[in-house]
């Protein structure tokens, strides 16, 4: 089994004021096994020692069954919003940082970088950068600011990852806030999904698919949000409203087949209706390890859903990963 969607955090890194302001990103070590994420004064989370331990992150693994993992960054350390040379600076403290975490297995565990994003220059530097010393992926945000995924930057960018073949992993992150969005991590149960349905709408109707080469391998956290459950919606809004809609080359349903999504949705009936909409060849085990949202154990879904028969499942578990991952 390979689980394409964990993450990361180190155990402390150099002092980013001077790059992130008062409101830098710290680790307060309370102990060998625990520590909070800080944004300088406010605790962010409380964190173990699963983020940043080889050791044991792989006992967990072996625990779930899980062969492979891919160690992606935690997306509060993306920092869009400073400038491209602050932005620079942490993505390479936290990338080479990743690399020691992995280093202990590298037939395991699979590295993913961050890169600054706002600046598509140098985004595409720190990729090649951090593809010359051993990481095998990207992950990236789902939007800097108010530009999605369909920005020329970040078109530039995705580009720059199909001619080189690297994988793009997208996770939401820096999600609108407001009073009714602050109760009952709603911003996780609502806000998440719909930023990663979003996504994948300006994908769509953005053009993007269109203009890039299908040889780009883009994959979305969180079993693609609540796109699945709309794409009828969309599709009808595509046809009964194309004079507003009706900016891609072809309906929504058409591009099935240019992406993946991972498979944290917890429940048969949600997954089910994944593997009818996108495909189950396009469907990878995720777990958002080692976050306590993510689904232990590990492929536990994926496992019990008794509508998948033995070749779906072995797409799901681990073919499918090793084509995205390139493997």
């Amino acid at each position: 089994m390979i689980d394409v969607h964990t993450h990361y955090v180190p155990k402390g890194w150099p002092d980013l004021t001077a790059d992130a302001g008062t409101d830098a990103p710290w680790l307060k070590v309370e102990s060998e096994r625990d520590a909070v994420i800080m944004m300088g004064t406010n605790e962010f989370r409380r964190i173990s020692s699963d983020a940043w331990s080889a050791e044991v992150r792989l006992a967990d693994m072996d625990a779930d069954g899980v062969d492979v993992q891919v160690v992606s960054p935690t997306p509060a350390f993306f920092n869009y919003g400073r400038s491209p040379e602050q932005g620079a600076r942490i993505s390479r403290i936290f990338n080479d940082l990743a690399l020691e975490i992995t280093a202990p297995a590298q037939d395991r565990l699979i590295p993913f970088c961050q890169v600054p994003l706002q600046d598509p220059d140098e985004a595409c530097r720190e990729l090649d950068r951090c593809l010359e010393n051993g990481h095998r992926g990207v992950e990236i945000g789902n939007h800097v600011g108010d530009a999605d995924l369909d920005s020329e930057g970040i078109v530039t960018f995705l580009q720059h990852c199909a001619s080189r073949g690297v994988p793009v992993f997208v996770h939401p992150w820096d999600m609108d806030s407001s009073p009714r969005l602050n109760r009952w991590m709603a911003q996780w149960l609502t806000a998440m999904p719909a930023e990663t349905h979003l996504s994948i709408l300006s994908l769509v109707l953005g053009g993007v698919f269109d203009r890039i080469d299908e040889s780009l391998k883009i994959g979305f956290a969180h079993g693609g949000g609540s796109f699945a459950f709309w794409l009828g919606r969309m599709e009808n809004a595509w046809h009964g409203r194309n004079d507003v809609i009706g900016t891609s080359e072809y309906p929504p349903s058409h591009y099935m087949g240019r992406f993946y999504v991972d498979s944290v949705v917890f429940d048969e009936r949600a997954l089910r209706l994944l593997v009818d909409t996108v495909g189950a060849e396009r469907v990878m085990v995720g777990s958002d390890y080692p976050y306590p949202l993510g689904e232990r154990r590990v492929g536990d879904v994926v496992r019990k859903s008794a509508f998948l028969d033995a070749s779906a499942r072995e797409l799901v578990t681990r073919t499918n990963a090793e084509r995205f991952l390139g493997i």
